[in-house]
């Protein structure tokens, strides 16, 4: 144990510094500037960099919960050296312990047997009729249990840095987005069909879902337990028309937060069945929150207009798979335009300097007068280059410097 502790203290102390360089500031400021629709260059965010592949990732720590945060600390460390616009807070989150999550009935996953591999999953809505198997979900903490947890963090690295209790909900980003949830019980093929063999049913099954999100956001609500570290928005959650993100706010009403959601398990649904079958069941849920993120790898190329219905949008996510330019021609200034390239194309085989100014050269340009970030994400390899992320930063702010007017 007296190892375990020294490491965790040794990397807490590291962290902390990282957390108090002056940059981060810089970044806070500049990411609020750009998520209120207010002229920036180009912010960069690294969300993903193949961690398990870089030497630094190997934990040290026998113990498994201290582990974690070992782990934590490892990351953002690694994370801090590749000089993207992310900000470091000067906190370690602890999430609570929830007594309820998911929705009562899971389908077995069979993987494959390549290393990090593909799964299927055994859907366990066979019919629609199985909406009755699902339970009602609320937002309850086990007090004591998140209490335990924190003594024995506080005990090793209180006194480093401060431990941050997650409160918000469980039923968010993926567990509250519906889409993920309503892939893995019914199965996207399948409620593909239902949408033309039994809509009544799915709706059922979809506002059941929607209504549950809903009312675990209510209980947090009415019990105090939504903070400012709550915000979602897949990238820096700071604006001038919200509180910054802090740990141990609690107490705030969902006004005050970013809000999140996705559809990817609908991303080759049209736009009209889109908005009937999942939108509509959004947006009680996002109206409440005071600005909202919509995307992850989803194309929503042909669905921008039909996201103009929620009423405190934000940021659009311009995936991969999407028309940079068509989405740019529609987005405008109304809104921050997420743009994330391929990971494939810009570091996941090789690193061809040539394609990667290519591609970016040539959607930046298409952006141009957009409120544009770039988005490093879902990086699975970089065939355990542990330079070649960094190498890209470098080379993505010299195109930007090249043809941002």
């Amino acid at each position: 144990m007296n190892h375990d502790k020294a490491v965790l203290r040794d990397l807490a102390r590291r962290y902390v510094e990282v957390c108090s360089r002056p940059e981060q500031d810089i970044r806070r400021a500049l990411w609020r500037t750009h998520n209120s629709l207010k002229p920036t260059r180009p912010l960069i965010y690294v969300r993903a960099f193949a961690w398990s592949e870089m030497p630094d990732s190997q934990c040290a720590i026998s113990d498994p919960f201290l582990r974690h945060f070992e782990d934590v600390f490892r990351q953002r460390l690694f994370w801090s050296t590749l000089d993207d616009d992310s900000v470091f807070e000067p906190w370690v989150t602890l999430t609570a312990c929830y007594r309820c999550t998911g929705w009562g009935a899971s389908g077995a996953r069979n993987f494959s047997k390549e290393p990090r591999g593909s799964f299927k999953v055994e859907y366990p809505l066979k019919s629609l009729g199985d909406v009755s198997r699902l339970r009602t979900p609320v937002h309850s903490i086990d007090e004591e249990a998140t209490a335990v947890h924190y003594e024995r963090l506080a005990e090793v690295i209180g006194d480093i840095i401060p431990i941050n209790v997650e409160r918000a909900p469980a039923y968010r980003m993926w567990s509250g987005d519906i889409s993920t949830d309503l892939g893995y019980l019914r199965g996207i093929e399948h409620f593909m069909v239902d949408m033309v063999d039994n809509p009544e049913g799915l709706h059922r099954l979809v506002k059941f879902l929607s209504d549950g999100v809903l009312r675990t956001h209510e209980e947090a609500e009415h019990a105090g337990d939504w903070g400012l570290s709550a915000h979602q928005n897949q990238a820096m959650p700071y604006a001038e028309e919200l509180p910054d993100p802090a740990a141990n706010v609690n107490g705030v009403k969902r006004s005050q937060l970013w809000g999140y959601m996705a559809a990817q398990e609908f991303t080759a649904v049209s736009p009209a069945m889109h908005d009937e079958f999942l939108l509509q069941y959004q947006l009680p849920i996002l109206s409440h929150f005071g600005l909202v993120a919509y995307g992850c790898c989803e194309d929503l190329t042909h669905k921008i207009n039909m996201l103009r219905q929620i009423p405190n949008l934000r940021r659009i996510a311009v995936s991969p798979f999407a028309n940079v330019k068509a989405c740019a021609e529609q987005i405008g200034q109304d809104y921050v335009l997420s743009y994330r390239p391929s990971p494939s194309d810009m570091v996941g085989y090789g690193f061809d300097e040539s394609r990667v100014r290519t591609i970016l050269s040539q959607d930046l340009i298409a952006c141009r007068g957009c409120h544009v970030d770039i988005t490093l994400k879902d990086v699975e390899t970089v065939q355990y280059d542990p330079g070649r992320v960094r190498r890209w930063v470098s080379l993505t702010r010299r195109v930007i410097d090249e043809v941002w007017k």
